[in-house]
């Protein structure tokens, strides 16, 4: 008893010390965002509250088309995520359920597909916007996106387990079509492994910088990460700005963490390998 108590004491130890390490880089966010840019690079760095946050607030407010960017990243993020829910759920369960000619293939085909590196697709994408003329529209940000290998895949391994055979069967013989079937059987089941998906996507699309740098050129279409470029200067910068719009622009994320955290805890935990 006495070996079993020590070993959870330690093991808690080390949750708590992981805890504090993870919380500390954000904690550091709010340390350089409280302080004067005199002060950024003073050594040793002081690890106490500043008292210039609420003013670096409000620079940014005022030097940033803040709000308006946020209702732009929250319009592209949410079409984004309800498209990517709805085709790689579809996607996921037809591979996942179904037997068509080629499933081998196309599922082997399409895990390729990850193993190219993002960064590879950037000048024939743009050049495929270019020519349909989406550069400069809300479109190119979301309708090549609104499927994925990733969320394809999840979803595909979700319903292996959770959705059994015999419950396909029974719609079937009870006349239900393959879209019904999915719509009104599988789609209940999925919830958890969509509650993640929804989750992992939306701040995926939240954080994206590169692509809309280069498809957005209207700075009233900025989202929130572009509209964070405007407080750098041509020659210096003012970094504790910088890391104060950082932190606003965290902040949404981390409330939609706690408020759904069971849901993605649940989502990762449902979607393990069952025996």
């Amino acid at each position: 008893m006495g070996d079993n108590k020590l070993f959870k004491l330690i093991v808690r130890v080390f949750i708590g010390f992981g805890v504090i390490l993870s919380l500390f880089p954000f904690y550091w966010m709010f340390v350089m965002a409280s302080k004067p840019n005199s002060e950024i690079y003073k050594t040793p760095p002081s690890l106490t509250l500043g008292n210039e946050l609420f003013k670096n607030i409000h620079t940014v407010f005022t030097q940033t088309t803040f709000f308006h960017s946020v209702l732009n990243t929250l319009f592209i993020a949410i079409t984004s995520t309800c498209l990517i829910l709805f085709f790689d759920s579809l996607a996921g369960f037809a591979f996942g359920k179904l037997k068509f000619k080629g499933k081998a293939f196309l599922f082997t085909f399409l895990m390729g597909t990850m193993m190219i590196p993002g960064q590879l697709n950037i000048i024939p994408s743009f050049y495929l916007m270019d020519k349909i003329g989406w550069v400069g529209s809300y479109k190119a940000l979301i309708i090549p996106g609104m499927a994925n290998a990733f969320g394809i895949f999840w979803i595909r391994s979700y319903c292996t387990d959770a959705i059994p055979d015999s419950l396909l069967e029974s719609a079937k013989l009870d006349g239900s079509s393959i879209f019904r079937t999915y719509r009104s059987i599988a789609l209940p089941i999925m919830k958890p492994a969509l509650a993640f998906l929804a989750l992992y996507s939306f701040m995926g699309s939240w954080n994206d910088y590169m692509w809309p740098l280069i498809i957005l050129n209207d700075e009233k279409k900025y989202t929130l990460m572009l509209a964070l470029t405007q407080l750098k200067g041509l020659f210096t910068t003012n970094y504790p700005l910088v890391i104060t719009g950082a932190l606003l622009a965290t902040l949404p994320l981390l409330l939609i963490f706690v408020l759904f955290s069971k849901q993605l805890i649940a989502g990762i935990t449902d979607g393990a390998v069952k025996e």
